[in-house]
């Protein structure tokens, strides 16, 4: 090997794969040699998998046994700068190197060679004969104009056969067309378009852009009111990242929202960006991870995964909401997609953009500290207000029973109604009911293979586990004791919110937003796009709604149970109470017309109730970092949860115990266990789940503590062991 990181013929190279192999393995350099991140294609046993070059190889055996790499993959080499973040995301959260390999690969067909493919888009022609089928196709393509199929993604999509695609082709209504593979995406125009900022907003704008055209590492968090414009600023340093002809990536929460940012991407830029998401297809996966690799793509908007592309030149990261749980990935690799994109900026000169009208109290407190700049939009845009908030009392209000929604909140609902204006009822409860159970004999329904209650969707009129995803048809008799007709549900979810709601406003139109109702992303876009247009009097939503959305005639938002968060002994539940009230109350009059907030509560006098109707945020972070200080929890110290699961809950409670007992290498760091506890939800998926948790000093070395008091013990493989450095779930 030489300075160029180029390997000979025959030299030994150190190739990582994708493959449960927690090591790299050496193989010979093929016929013209290779470069350091080259991908390659490997002969691993029988098969041929595709591996990465991670350096030299470390030898130490018979050399006429190692086998060789069989062929350099046409594709951008990964640099070192995502290797280093591999590495290091794989150190921090105790995660295998393979699995990290794992997340940066997910694209179908990167060992195909280049070449051309049929693609279908919407011809002139119009059909001889209309059928449901032939619209499908017709209506799937219109979608998305701007996306070319194959003939097997469009059958998917539109849920025909193939057969239906070739008949519309004959007849002119499709077009055939040959297409490179991959193609690089449209150039966007940073002068494009200009957008009207307000003095707040063209001083944080400023700034960012100084920071982009800096060329360093740094963390911001942009931190406005709900209806600021944060998306406006960030935007001015995502035109500054394309002047300096370098990459951006704007990670959303909420695939949702992808559609309505689309367009302003496009208003501002000329162009679309490009996507990634679970919604595109495998084609435009493929060729969208090649683009990132080669520069063929200067803007990616996607979910938390996009983090792990192989950007060529990536200068800016945009967490829009980084405050969202759904950044912290809780199955396979467990990380927080916010704090990886800080590790990732670090290591390749970025800038980090952490927007969010309620920040998590971690980015809270290292911008209070100095580690992040921040930078404040106090303000909502243009002509529209913050909207007013109201506690009701439930407990002076006379609702009857089996109703959820108080007379105070009808009135307000009817008075939105006879002007014209939108209401919105928030309920954080999907389904028709939480609980359904027999009043013949107290049984309450479970799900087969979870300690979890079944939800009834009574839309679909099924049950259904969200923990698992198992479902089956609403029974008539009781699964214990078989008596008919008996069976009640309790309490309220969205489904029967809406079923009241119909009953209260027999005339009015009614939406229900809930991730369970929409088959497809594209269902879900045009809904929200009908409400935003005015389509109905009331939306009925669950959490979805809270994330960014923009109704312009919206005025009213009623929160149906504003004391469920505040349940349980989650040490985050104030604050999680605190940002999903704060946001979606924002959802109220963001335009010129003033909104209000009603939050129904049983206890109007608690801290966090008051804390939000008061929006005195600062305080309300500081009494939060106070008491999370005063024990030594994130972010004021570190924790780990280690989760044991099995068929047979005897051996992952003794493993736990002995655990628990054999405790030296975290003593030594002075970290506390607590535990072995059955899960809140002991059971899913039909493996019992035992929880320990282990806390340390901020600045304990805590991974390796960690790794050394798991290496004491001989887990059976009936046993999965999954360490969660920074837990955000404790079910």
């Amino acid at each position: 090997m030489v300075d160029t990181g180029f390997f000979d013929q025959g030299t030994l190279v150190a190739v990582l794969s994708a493959q449960p192999i927690d090591r790299l393995l050496d193989y010979k350099a093929p016929e013209g040699g290779c470069v350091i991140g080259a991908f390659v294609e490997v002969p691993l046993g029988p098969r041929k998998v595709i591996g990465v070059v991670w350096g030299a190889g470390r030898g130490g055996f018979d050399l006429t046994k190692a086998r060789s790499v069989i062929r350099v993959l046409d594709l951008a080499p990964m640099r070192g700068e995502l290797r280093d973040f591999l590495s290091r995301a794989a150190d921090y959260t105790m995660t295998p190197l393979s699995m990290m390999l794992r997340l940066t690969t997910r694209a179908p067909g990167l060992s195909d060679a280049p070449s051309m493919r049929k693609v279908y888009r919407l011809g002139s022609g119009q059909p001889e004969r209309e059928t449901e089928a032939r619209r499908k196709v017709i209506a799937a393509l219109g979608d998305y104009a701007d996306l070319a199929f194959t003939l097997a993604e469009l059958a998917e999509v539109a849920n025909v056969s193939t057969s239906v695609i070739k008949g519309l082709v004959k007849q002119g209504v499709v077009q055939e067309e040959d297409s490179p593979r991959d193609l690089p995406y449209p150039l966007l125009d940073p002068d494009f378009s200009t957008v009207k900022l307000t003095p707040d907003q063209a001083e944080a704008a400023a700034a960012l852009r100084v920071s982009v055209a800096s060329a360093a590492y740094g963390t911001t968090l942009l931190k406005g009111v709900t209806g600021s414009g944060k998306t406006e600023v960030y935007l001015e340093a995502v035109a500054e990242c394309l002047k300096k002809g370098r990459q951006a990536l704007v990670l959303l929460p909420e695939i949702a929202l992808t559609a309505d940012f689309l367009k302003r991407v496009q208003a501002r830029f000329g162009a679309k960006p490009g996507e990634w998401h679970s919604a595109i297809t495998l084609t435009e996966r493929r060729r969208l991870w090649k683009m990132a690799g080669e520069g063929g793509v200067q803007l990616v908007v996607g979910a938390r995964s996009a983090l792990f592309l192989p950007f060529r030149d990536l200068a800016l990261v945009v967490v829009d909401e980084e405050h969202d749980t759904s950044y912290k990935q809780e199955e396979g690799v467990l990380y927080n997609a916010r704090d990886m994109s800080v590790l990732r900026a670090s290591l390749c000169s970025a800038q980090v953009v952490l927007a969010s009208a309620t920040p998590s109290l971690e980015t809270w407190a290292n911008a209070t500290a100095g580690k992040y700049k921040r930078l404040e939009l106090s303000t909502r845009y243009g002509a529209a207000q913050m909207p007013e908030m109201r506690a009701i009392d439930l407990r002076s209000e006379d609702v009857p029973s089996g109703r959820w929604i108080s007379p105070s909140l009808q009135n307000a609902v009817k008075a939105r109604i006879a002007a014209g204006e939108q209401s919105l009822l928030f309920i954080n409860r999907r389904g028709y009911a939480p609980t359904t159970v027999c009043r013949a004999c107290g049984h309450q329904i479970g799900c087969d293979h979870c300690d979890a209650r079944m939800v009834e969707h009574r839309f679909q009129n099924r049950l259904m586990c969200h923990q698992c995803g198992e479902t089956k048809p609403m029974p008539v008799a009781c699964p214990s004791c078989e008596v008919e007709g008996k069976l009640a549900p309790v309490g309220p979810g969205v489904e029967r919110l809406a079923e009241e709601v119909e009953t209260l406003f027999p005339d009015a139109r009614i939406s229900v937003l809930s991730s369970d109702l929409f088959g497809s992303a594209r269902a879900l876009k045009a809904q929200i796009e009908q409400i935003a247009a005015g389509g109905c009097d009331i939306v009925i939503g669950t959490q979805m709604v809270a994330k960014g959305h923009n109704f312009p005639n919206l005025t009213l938002v009623g929160v149906i149970d504003t004391d469920l968060g505040l349940q349980g002994s989650d040490l985050r539940a104030a604050e999680r109470t605190f940002q999903l009230m704060r946001q979606v109350s924002g959802r109220a009059g963001r335009v010129e017309k003033k909104g209000l907030a009603l939050l129904q509560t049983h206890q109007p006098e608690h801290p966090v109730i008051r804390a939000i109707l008061s929006g005195e945020e600062e305080n309300f972070w500081q009494a939060e970092a106070r008491e999370r200080s005063a024990v030594g929890v994130p972010p004021y110290g570190r924790m780990a949860g280690i989760i044991l699961s099995s068929q047979h809950a005897p051996e992952v409670f003794d493993l736990g115990a002995d655990m628990a007992r054999r405790d030296g290498p975290l003593r030594a760091i002075s970290a506390q266990v607590y535990g072995p506890a059955p899960a809140p939800i002991a059971k899913i998926r039909g493996r019992f789940r035992v929880r320990l948790l282990v806390r340390a000093d901020k600045g304990a070395n805590l991974q390796g503590a960690l790794k050394a008091w798991v290496a004491q013990f001989r887990v059976p493989a009936s046993i999965r062991l999954a360490i969660d450095i920074d837990p955000q779930s404790f079910l």
